[in-house]
């Protein structure tokens, strides 16, 4: 078909319709029918063509586009190329507003866009625009608006081949883990790398970014060899990738199994890659994230004086940004860090607000009293909620208040069952059990100790089904 592409072939208008501005474009140019015909076609084609009695052939099109001065797409779409060009730029410009400011100021332009891509029948704009509304929904920690964007995007794209669409599925998986749904994001994640090897679609950019989406849901399943084998393939798949956002983010993810691994020296080499790219490109979000995870990866190594400066330094870029979700949980973190510096006062200061606090302020801040779970799980995801209350039961436990401890324990291993994160309910069972035992509740202990060893044997298993297919040689 020439130049002519899918795209061309899907948003071409009908026959009437192509007839109507064939003769709307002639006589806004003063054309006769036999001047725009010739010398390849007769007035009398013209004239069946501009009643909507025939479709015309690829080649008339390209011919009248010619004599009419506009190009082959406009005249068969109606669209002037010139307007996908001024999305695009606006959209590159949405996105560079949401990596180096503020989320709410990026969604106002991404909503725009998006208005004005419906208004001129652009889709593929519309869905791009579509994801950057769900990525800055996420960001502020509005995840059941973020899924909704991402799923309006991969309905726009439906009829599209698997790798359009991956960014939208990505961020739905995403959004999902982030509430604490860790085996539907692994599901959404190990489904698309498995139709994309299945049918051949070997698109190193798509699969890069499946691969390291999946790292944090399985590390927090418990399931450490196959957050490793994601790791790497997207590893192997790092040459053929040309984005140097895609490759810090496969830096990031790789430090993950590392320090699972205990190699948190090479974890911080890794991070630190990952941070010179995102110096280089300034996305300031994912930055805060790499200070984010070199405070973790301190805090596993015992400095944690190291850890609690990585931490409000990524804390502290994350909240200029408004990127709420993020900063309640760093907060979790940093409290983590306070406490195991002994300053216990400090830590619970940071903590008991973000149980407190209500979802009513459209989901700007995180959380509900501690005897709810759906402010936490919808707006902080069930495990950095279910840390806040170990960190809180550990607080009361080490003042000798033994029922409070009960109580935080019992409200963090609620929100952290329908996750599947078999590491810590197996962490939360094993304090929960010495707890009782100490207080001389044999039998409850003896539970709690079953609960615990059932979440740690073969971890991963009893959620996940077969590996993803890996992509072919």
């Amino acid at each position: 078909m020439g130049e002519r592409s899918a795209g061309d072939v899907r948003t071409a208008d009908g026959a009437a319709e192509i007839g109507r501005r064939v003769l709307r474009l002639r006589t806004e140019r003063g054309l006769t029918q036999r001047q725009l015909a010739e010398p390849a076609y007769t007035a009398a084609y013209v004239s069946t063509l501009e009643s909507g009695k025939v479709r015309p052939s690829e080649a008339a099109l390209r011919h009248l586009a010619a004599r009419l001065g506009i190009s082959y797409e406009e005249l068969t779409t109606g669209r002037d190329p010139h307007d996908a060009v001024r999305l695009r730029a606006g959209l590159t410009d949405a996105r560079k507003a949401l990596a180096t400011g503020d989320a709410k100021d990026a969604a106002a332009l991404f909503e725009e866009l998006m208005t004005e891509a419906e208004r001129l029948g652009f889709r593929d704009e519309r869905a791009t625009a579509l994801v950057g509304l769900g990525d800055c929904a996420q960001e502020t920690g509005e995840l059941v608006a973020a899924r909704a964007h991402y799923e309006a995007a991969e309905q726009l794209l439906a009829d599209e081949p698997l790798p359009r669409r991956v960014p939208a599925i990505r961020g739905r998986a995403v959004a999902h883990f982030l509430s604490g749904e860790l085996r539907y994001s692994c599901y959404l994640l190990e489904s698309a790398i498995d139709e994309l090897n299945a049918s051949g679609l070997h698109d190193p950019n798509a699969l890069l970014l499946l691969y390291t989406a999946s790292i944090a849901p399985y590390m927090d399943m418990g399931a450490h060899a196959r957050a490793a084998r994601s790791a790497e393939l997207a590893l192997a798949l790092a040459p053929s990738v040309d984005d140097p956002g895609l490759i810090a983010r496969l830096h990031r993810g790789v430090a993950r199994t590392l320090i699972a691994e205990g190699r948190t020296a090479e974890a911080d080499a890794s991070l630190a890659k990952a941070q010179e790219l995102y110096e280089q490109l300034r996305i300031h979000t994912d930055l805060a994230h790499c200070h984010w995870m070199r405070g973790y990866v301190h805090a596993q190594d015992g400095n944690l004086e190291r850890a609690e400066r990585e931490l409000r330094v990524a804390r502290d870029m994350l909240a200029s940004k408004r990127a709420t979700l993020y900063v309640v949980q760093v907060e979790v973190e940093l409290a983590d860090v306070l406490r195991r510096r002994g300053r216990t006062a400090e830590a619970e200061a940071l903590l008991l607000p973000l149980l407190k606090r209500s979802t009513g302020n459209g989901g700007a801040e995180a959380g509900e009293d501690a005897g709810t779970t759906s402010g936490l799980t919808t707006e902080t995801g069930a495990v950095h909620a279910g840390g806040a209350h170990r960190l809180l039961g550990l607080i009361a436990e080490e003042r000798g208040d033994a029922a409070t401890a009960e109580e935080h324990y019992r409200a963090a291993l609620s929100l952290l069952e329908r996750t599947g994160a078999a590491g810590d309910l197996a962490d939360l069972c094993r304090l929960l059990g010495d707890l009782l035992r100490r207080a001389g509740r044999a039998e409850a202990a003896m539970d709690a100790y079953r609960m615990g060893l059932g979440h740690r044997a073969a971890p991963g298993t009893t959620t996940l089904g077969p590996a993803p297919a890996e992509p072919p040689v």
